[in-house]
């Protein structure tokens, strides 16, 4: 990882070069930037808008791990900075996010602690240019698996793939996350990029085809496969508003609204219980019913909501 003198123009002007020629050769549709903030910040401005200004619709995802939103807002585009900073950059990857859910989905309920974290951070949305176009996700090749950092809980693990699939942002899956891959009792990089199951010969285990899976783990993967099928047909997630409501007693309530449909999502950490749809009637209006989306069943969007301990709801309408 060679730390090159961008402001050297020439050094510049032929990284700019090279990455339009694999663009162009390679068919690239995006880069990820690896530890984005590293380089020259000038040098950073002209890259992404020489490239941007050959490929509009190409995406760049930056890294910049930071937990403060205010730090990682700075590097997006259209984002209004204190020093007059500009930058092409379309997207980077929401660690604030993913911290929050890690620590929503895992701290005590207190009136500053528990759920209300991921709506805490979801309410610094304002500070990006685009909170739309951030990548959102349960973990990384860097850090622990998320089935880990939820101390291997699969109820609390379903809520959280549940959240990224339905919240603001375009999610992104780290590989085995559908089988519970994990990395107990140890950081190491090695066990937590470990091998996918199958493909060999000799492998006992095969994920690709459910050979030695647990029940668990097959029961994963079909319902994260059912969840991420059934996103690919809802324009009101891959592209609607995203509307919160204040979590309540463990249980957070959001809608992602396009013109034609609508998606309710409910995020109950704590016991069985029961909300009262009339709490939502701004975003239900005179709907009468929806469907479960993976459960299969009709919902009446009146009366009470039951929500099991530990569970996500997902209504559409």
């Amino acid at each position: 990882m060679p730390d090159l003198n961008q402001r050297n123009p020439l050094l510049a002007t032929y990284l700019i070069q090279n990455s339009i020629w694999w663009i162009e050769t390679a068919k690239l549709s995006g880069i990820r930037l690896d530890t984005y903030s590293y380089p020259d910040s000038a040098f950073l401005s002209e890259y992404t808008r020489r490239v941007m200004q050959e490929y509009p619709n190409f995406s760049m995802v930056g890294e910049e791990w930071s937990t403060n939103p205010a730090i990682v807002s700075y590097w997006q585009r259209g984002t209004k900075r204190h020093d007059g900073y500009q930058s092409a950059l379309s997207s980077l990857m929401d660690f604030p996010l993913q911290d929050a859910v890690v620590k929503g989905l895992t701290a005590p309920e207190t009136w500053s602690s528990g759920i209300s974290s991921i709506y805490q951070t979801l309410a610094n949305d304002f500070v990006y240019g685009n909170a739309n176009d951030l990548v959102v996700f349960p973990d990384n090749h860097d850090m622990s698996r998320i089935f880990s950092q939820l101390n291997e809980d699969i109820a609390l693990t379903k809520m959280a793939l549940a959240f990224y699939a339905t919240t603001r942002g375009t999610p992104q899956y780290f590989y085995g996350t559908e089988i519970l891959m994990k990395n107990p009792g140890t950081d190491d990089h090695g066990v937590i990029r470990s091998d996918f199951p199958g493909g060999w010969p000799d492998d006992k285990v095969n994920g690709f085809n459910g050979k030695g899976l647990t029940a668990e783990q097959a029961g994963m993967q079909a319902w994260l496969r059912q969840l991420l099928n059934w996103r690919k047909t809802s324009a009101a997630v891959t592209s609607g508003e995203l509307v919160h409501y204040i979590p309540y007693d463990g249980t957070y309530v959001y809608f992602r609204v396009a013109d034609k449909q609508r998606v309710m999502v409910v995020l109950n950490k704590g016991q069985a219980r029961t909300v009262p749809m009339s709490y939502f009637h701004a975003m239900l209006g005179d709907a009468k019913q929806g469907k479960d989306v993976m459960l299969g069943s009709d919902v009446a969007l009146s009366g009470d909501l039951a929500l099991d301990a530990k569970s996500v709801r997902i209504i559409e309408f």
